[in-house]
């Protein structure tokens, strides 16, 4: 953690539903899980989101008692989701540690894959999540008529349905995926001087709806903006959306851990 700065430990074990720790440089592993421990962050999901690193993410989830993983590929990436892709996520899926299919979803901000490639691989990789029995992570940027109209698609198929990760998309997205069982993922962007219009989506989100995560090494919260983000610094997440539900940070820790075991049904 960098110093000079302000610490926060939590009292109470939460889980860091949302970051990339293979995308991390700063510091080894080892050191990272221990601060991570230290501040109270148990356990940790690491997100898969390109075809090369499907088997990155697997093998810190089976090497690590306290990583979880996903397996998907991530909008940016849909123009290189193949048969063979498929399968392998399929194939890891199996393994306890591996708990829902993401990061997956559409991105028109970018455009990095074109949109009819996204639209389907987000539709086979929902269909593969349906199939598998697991829940689903999704990426969604300036693409809400159409995340809509798709979630609507497999809304009497996908039972365990999941969670908009970084929720930073408008209300109407917010009210329709609340309304069909979504979670909603915040993470340090809330902390942001001008997120006003996210810390209204938490202000109202059911509190049995909310997740907290980091996205590291992205986004990392105030007051250490200017640093590669890690799980050790959620609990700055997690106090800012105690702050905005008037609840103290006891009480939104235990809160978002149960929620997030409620969703992510392999975590131990």
């Amino acid at each position: 953690m960098a110093k000079n700065k302000r610490e926060l430990i939590l009292p109470t074990p939460v889980i860091d539903t949302h970051c990339h720790l293979d995308y991390l440089k700063e510091k080894e592993l080892c050191d990272i899980l221990a601060e991570s421990h230290r501040v109270g962050v148990e356990k940790i999901i690491t997100i898969s989101v390109t075809p090369e690193n499907l088997d990155h993410a697997y093998r810190l989830a089976s090497e690590n008692n306290d990583i979880y993983c996903s397996q998907g590929i991530h909008p940016h990436n849909a123009k290189d989701f193949t048969l063979q892709v498929k399968e392998k996520i399929a194939h890891h899926c199996s393994n306890q540690k591996v708990v829902a299919i993401g990061e997956i979803g559409l991105d028109y901000y970018y455009n990095n894959s074109p949109r009819e490639k996204q639209i389907t691989a987000f539709e086979e990789q929902i269909q593969l999540a349906s199939d598998l029995n697991l829940p689903v992570i999704i990426h969604s940027r300036d693409a809400d008529d159409d995340m809509i109209s798709v979630l609507k698609n497999f809304s009497n198929k996908l039972i365990c349905k999941g969670v908009i990760h970084s929720f930073t998309s408008t209300r109407k997205l917010a009210q329709y995926c609340l309304e069909d069982g979504y979670y909603l993922g915040f993470n340090g962007i809330i902390t942001f001087n001008k997120a006003d219009n996210v810390r209204e989506i938490v202000q109202m989100t059911p509190i049995d709806k909310i997740l907290s995560e980091t996205d590291a090494p992205f986004l990392t919260p105030t007051p250490y903006r200017g640093v590669e983000n890690s799980p050790y610094y959620l609990p700055f997440v997690i106090e800012k959306i105690s702050e905005l539900k008037e609840l103290n940070i006891d009480e939104m820790s235990l809160i978002t851990t149960e929620n997030a075991k409620k969703l992510f049904q392999k975590i131990l």
